[in-house]
C-alpha cells in the first residue's frame, strides 16, 4: 500500500457542502425508486486518487470474505489495517460536518455514526463478483439503533461500463431496476435503508484480471424511526426478481415439478 501526504482532517468543513446538501435536499427526498443521489467531484480530485491508491490490494490483507449463492464478495471494517489517511478519510466521514450535510440532505436527523463499521469500511470486488439485490440489516446490535441510509464513495479511475459493477436500484416490487449507478471515481452516493430499497451489482464483475472495484462503505442510523417504519431485527434479505420473464421461468418451473412421477 502507497502513503502520501495529502489530509482531509476538517475536509467537510468546507460551506460548500452545506451548500450541496441543501440545494439538492428535495432531489434526493422525491427521488425513484427511494430516495437517493448521485454527487460527482465529491471531494478533491487528487484526494479521491490517492485513496484509491492506498486502499489494500486483493493479496495485501485479511479481508472478511463471503461466497454464496447470494454474494462474492470481501470487505475490510478493521481500520487497523488501513493506511493513516484511509483512516482518517473514514473518520471524517463519520464526523460530525459530515453528519449534518445527510441530516440536510435526506431530512433525517439525529444521525449516529458507525465507529465500527459493522458490514463496511472498505470493500473490495474482483473479476467474478457479485452482490444479489436485497434490502440491508436494519439494527445495529452494539449502537442498539435502526439503520437509516447508506453512504458510498466509489475510487475506481477509468471505470469501463462494459466491466459491470453498476449499482442497481430496483422497484420495491422487485419487478424492474430503476436505475443503474456506474461506479466512478469521486462519485459518492447516498440512499436511505429500508424493507424495500432494493439494491445490488447482481451481475459477475468482468473487469481486467487483477483490477479491484473499491469502494468505502459507511452506513448512519438513529434511535427511533417513524413506527410504520420499524420491523423486527433481520440481516440481509436478499430479494427474488418478479419480472415477467422470471415469473415465467418459475411458473414453467414449477408445473414441470408437477409433471415429475413419483417412484
Amino acid at each position: 500500500m502507497e502513503t502520501t501526504t495529502l489530509n482531509p482532517t476538517g475536509i467537510f468543513d468546507d460551506p460548500k457542502y452545506a451548500a450541496l446538501a441543501v440545494a439538492n435536499s428535495e432531489k434526493y427526498q422525491t427521488a425513484n425508486p427511494f430516495p437517493h443521489i448521485v454527487l460527482d467531484d465529491f471531494i478533491d480530485l487528487d484526494l479521491a486518487r490517492a485513496l484509491a491508491k492506498e486502499c489494500p490490494k486483493h493479496h495485501d490483507i485479511s479481508w472478511v470474505e463471503s461466497t454464496q449463492p447470494q454474494s462474492k464478495k470481501r470487505y475490510q471494517h478493521d481500520d487497523r489495517k488501513f493506511t493513516p489517511l484511509l483512516r482518517m478519510m473514514l473518520r471524517e466521514l463519520n464526523s460530525r460536518q459530515f453528519l449534518l450535510f445527510l441530516e440536510t440532505l435526506t431530512g433525517i436527523d439525529n444521525l449516529i455514526p458507525d465507529p465500527y463499521y459493522t458490514g463496511g469500511g472498505v470493500h473490495s470486488s474482483v473479476q467474478g463478483d457479485f452482490l444479489k439485490v436485497h434490502a440491508d440489516f436494519n439494527w445495529h446490535h452494539k449502537l442498539h439503533a435502526h439503520r437509516r441510509m447508506n453512504a458510498l464513495l466509489y475510487l475506481n479511475e477509468n471505470w469501463e461500463d462494459s466491466w459491470g459493477g453498476q449499482l442497481e436500484l430496483w422497484e420495491k416490487d422487485m419487478t424492474r431496476q430503476a436505475v443503474a449507478i456506474s461506479p466512478i471515481i469521486n462519485r459518492l452516493v447516498v440512499f436511505n435503508t429500508t424493507e424495500d430499497s432494493n439494491h445490488g451489482v447482481p451481475q459477475p464483475l468482468a473487469c481486467p484480471e487483477g483490477l479491484q472495484r473499491i469502494t468505502l462503505n459507511l452506513y448512519y442510523y438513529t434511535t427511533k424511526r417513524d413506527e410504520a417504519e420499524i420491523n423486527d431485527p433481520h440481516f440481509t434479505k436478499y430479494k427474488t426478481i418478479n419480472s415477467p420473464f422470471a415469473t415465467g421461468l418459475g411458473d414453467d418451473f414449477r408445473k414441470s415439478a408437477l409433471d415429475v412421477k413419483k417412484y
